[in-house]
């Protein structure tokens, strides 16, 4: 069944940032701090970014201490990956059917 990709998580993986930030979880989890270090990004800044990112079911926090470490949920990923490919298969499948003008 072909189904559309989910706006809400299109919207929050457009921005550059946030998508650098998810670039950077597929390698590894880090702690706020690392990500103020690779990204370049204001403390506060990127706390929003992680908030937003959150928020969308994205990444996870995990506690350490003092700090707080953020992964990947894949599963989000695997999902959003699927859906691109139903619309690929539909595009393929529809590359011959053209509409006719009024």
């Amino acid at each position: 069944m072909l189904t559309s990709v989910d706006p809400d998580v299109m919207r929050v993986l457009g921005d550059p940032l946030r998508l650098k930030i998810v670039t950077l979880l597929a390698s590894e989890t880090l702690c706020t701090t690392h990500l103020v270090e690779e990204t370049g990004a204001k403390q506060t800044n990127l706390s929003n970014h992680m908030k937003v990112l959150r928020e969308a079911g994205i990444v996870e926090t995990e506690p350490c201490g003092r700090y707080t470490y953020y992964k990947l949920k894949p599963e989000v990923l695997t999902g959003l990956s699927e859906q691109f490919a139903q619309l690929a298969a539909a595009a393929r499948t529809a590359a011959g059917t053209k509409r006719a003008c009024p």
